[in-house]
């Protein structure tokens, strides 16, 4: 059993824990969540012994191995093969010793727990990980120090996951794999034989790997049971009660308040009034689950553009004099779409993406737009290299010069640096906040084209629920590559293949997708593009069949929009209506509620059109 107990950490000066108790069962699965900077790394810290509490105690078995990511990536001359074969300490000393060992009595017992331990199955146990993780088998032979940082962690996750510790740890794993890696490390971890603790962002990972949420919010801990969607419940209901809990003690606090404000100058009622007063001293304020209102993502819708944005005839792409890497490229990109980029790392995704950002030129063939497209591209590395030193503020103006600074605090204000927080110097930002200023630039001119390569590593839970409802409120086209399919399916209406050298459109949906990576099924593609454009002239009828039914889904979309206006601007009227002070004004109450009922009877109609206009669209994009 892991127990924490009433632990408090302060780094600078600030508490980060204060307090924090939590108990985690033997075996269980725990999901480590919390805002950004809330301390859920400081906490592993703290778990491993790499920090000492400032009070209270952390409990763990006396003989548990506790497994965490070394901060250093592995390096040099070994392989990827050598580096997890060696995180099994044991078979390695024990191999060792056998091939020095005199004593026959000795190497047999040494054979013994060799056979315990399952020594000799290990490297194609190991081999079996570093498949998962992407490693094909000349990767696995190839030098370290060959691979970049990224690849390297994967080494180190290899490592750690084949050492089979009795507690394991792993702070956000999935922020160096790509889809297919993370589907595999979710199976992986759901049969996991040990106690898991993991730091994770990743909703689907959350769900269905972790059976208990420990939530750290304010230096405190509450252990949940189940996964993030029952966390989610619980902590809605939680909310609901403490905001209730809250308006009594506040109406509580006025009578009391008004009580000794009347009747502390009276003789009669002054004892009556001090001792009033001395329970208001003694109430303590319940605080309400308030949201960050920083959290903030909101993108510049950009000037209309007509279809088709991008065209790409039998073009190939790559890099400087070396053979191309992707080639047969023939798709389009219309204003509207919604496409993901799957595949795996190294089959091309960022390639194609560099491509379409015309970052890089087509070797071959032709890639059509028009000049006034204005495409928006991020990558984790601008989110890297902002200058530390210099503030929100700073850069934006550089980027935006010559504009009004209204309009360069405006579109600050969209992704949450408003007020002092633009000033706010880059290095004392966190991973999510750096990763919202760089959105913040790359979408100052309001891009036609929207262009994501791993936007949400560094963002929390919540953070990720808000990029998801901005990407589906941006009226321009996106272009998205990520490893958190549930961003994916909640955004992509395209998908599309990177793999074989080629890019292709996926007929499929993302849950085939998940299948056939994970064994259970056959890929599902379109037909080869070099013999058929995708959506391209040799399927007119359908291209034509799918404007016409994106054309009535944008119509019904923007009745929807409409009526959901005018049901909130009901509903305002009626809460105005019914707290005025002389109550509720009867028959204009009873005309509003009507009228309120008609138009939600109207939103439910829209609703219902909106869903099936948009499951025709799927179904003629099917085929």
């Amino acid at each position: 059993m892991l127990t924490i107990d009433g632990v408090t950490v302060r780094l600078g000066g600030r508490a980060i824990l204060e307090g924090a108790s939590a108990t985690v069962p033997v075996g269980a699965r725990v999901g480590l969540i919390g805002r950004n900077g809330a301390g859920k790394s400081t906490l592993m810290k703290a778990l491993i012994g790499e920090i000492d509490p400032d009070a209270g105690e952390i409990s763990k078995p006396s003989r548990a191995k506790i497994g965490y990511i070394a901060q250093e990536a592995p390096s040099g001359a070994m392989t990827p093969e050598d580096v997890v074969l060696a995180s099994a300490t044991e078979r390695a000393q024990l191999l060792e010793e056998l091939e020095t060992c005199t004593d026959m009595d000795r190497m047999g017992d040494v054979h013994d727990r060799l056979l315990a331990i399952d020594a000799y199955s290990a490297p194609s146990r190991a081999a079996k990980i570093l498949k998962g993780l992407g490693f094909d088998e000349e990767m696995q032979r190839t030098p370290v120090d060959r691979f970049s940082g990224g690849w390297k962690m994967r080494v180190a996750l290899g490592a750690l996951l084949f050492s089979e510790p009795d507690i394991l740890l792993l702070d956000e794993p999935s922020n160096h794999l790509d889809l297919e890696a993370t589907l595999w490390l979710e199976s992986f971890l759901k049969s996991y034989p040990a106690t898991l603790v993991v730091i994770s962002h990743e909703r689907d990972l959350l769900n269905k790997v972790v059976d208990h949420i420990l939530h750290l919010q304010g230096g405190q801990l509450t252990l949940y049971p189940g996964g993030y969607d029952a966390f989610e419940k619980q902590r809605a209901e939680r909310a609901s009660q403490l905001a209730a809990a809250k308006a009594s003690q506040d109406a509580q606090r006025a009578r009391l308040q008004d009580y000794v404000a009347r009747n502390s100058a009276r003789a009669s009622t002054a004892k009556q009034a001090q001792s009033r007063a001395k329970m208001l001293a003694r109430m303590q304020p319940i605080a309400a689950m308030m949201e960050d209102p920083t959290l903030s993502f909101d993108f510049p819708d950009p000037a209309e553009l007509r279809s088709p944005m991008i065209t790409l005839e039998q073009a190939a792409v790559g890099y400087g004099e070396a053979p191309p890497i992707l080639r047969r490229l023939n798709f389009r990109i219309d204003a509207d779409d919604r496409i993901a980029l799957l595949g795996r790392n190294g089959n091309g995704k960022t390639t194609l993406a560099r491509l379409l950002a015309s970052q890089l030129a087509p070797a071959e063939g032709e890639m059509n737009a028009p000049g006034r497209l204005k495409v928006g591209y991020f990558t984790q590395y601008q989110v890297e290299e902002l200058a530390g030193e210099e503030t929100p503020l700073d850069l934006m103006n550089r980027a935006m010069e010559g504009m009004a600074q209204g309009a360069i605090r405006a579109q600050l204000g969209r992704f949450g640096f408003a007020g002092a927080r633009a000033q706010t110097r880059v290095d004392k930002l966190s991973g999510g906040e750096r990763a919202r200023l760089a959105l913040a630039l790359i979408t100052r001119d309001a891009p036609h084209l929207l262009i994501l390569d791993e936007p949400t590593n560094h963002l929390d839970v919540d953070a990720r629920e808000a990029l998801i409802q901005a990407l589906n409120d941006y009226s321009g086209a996106v272009i998205l590559i990520s490893h958190d399919r549930h961003m994916v399916e909640l955004t992509a209406d395209r998908l599309v293949l990177v793999d074989d050298g080629t890019a292709r459109e996926y007929s499929g949906s993302m849950e085939d997708y998940i299948d056939f990576v994970l064994g259970r099924k056959q890929p599902k593609r379109d037909r080869d593009s070099s013999s058929s454009k995708s959506r391209g002239a040799s399927g007119a009828g359908a291209s034509a069949k799918v404007r016409e039914a994106k054309a009535q889904l944008t119509k019904v979309e923007e009745e929807v929009s409409r009526l959901t206006l005018q049901v909130e601007e009901f509903d305002r009227l009626i809460g105005e209506c019914s707290t005025a002070p002389e109550g509720p004004s009867g028959a204009n109450m009873q005309e509003l509620l009507t009228a309120r009922a008609k138009a939600g009877d109207s939103l439910a109609d829209a609703e219902e059109k909106w869903l099936a206009v948009g499951t025709a669209l799927e179904a003629i994009k099917q085929g």
